[in-house]
């Protein structure tokens, strides 16, 4: 539907963000999505838990990809992101909820610092 007001705001919104804002935007997606997984994991709907298991593993191979190694932090960040990635692929081989829901938690808790970061930038400016 290319009239529908409500996907012309969210492409004006990606399309208007700065890259911290897409930052966080991706985070929420992840979080969203692995508790998508989680729930469809609970009600046994094993091809919803999949996919939405590989959208999350696809935003965190895309931050992984951002990495600028130039920056000492990057390095920590990749070994985040490589151990996350690594849980994903055996949840989504067992459909395992507990292992999501550790995956959720560290997602969380990087989005929780990541906007902490953008609200200590925001006064610098």
């Amino acid at each position: 539907m290319p009239n529908n007001p409500y996907t012309q705001y969210n492409n004006n919104k990606i399309m208007t963000a700065t890259p911290a804002e897409l930052t966080l935007m991706l985070y929420e997606g992840a979080i969203k999505f692995g508790n998508i997984s989680i729930k469809a994991i609970e009600d046994k709907e094993i091809e919803k838990a999949h996919t939405n298991i590989l959208k999350v593993q696809r935003i965190i191979d895309e931050f992984r990809r951002t990495l600028d190694f130039k920056y000492p932090v990057a390095q920590h960040f990749e070994n985040v992101y490589s151990y996350l990635a690594q849980r994903l692929v055996e949840a989504n081989i067992s459909k395992d909820k507990e292992i999501m829901e550790e995956v959720v938690r560290h997602l969380r808790s990087m989005r929780d610092t990541w906007k902490e970061v953008m609200r200590i930038a925001g006064k610098k400016d």
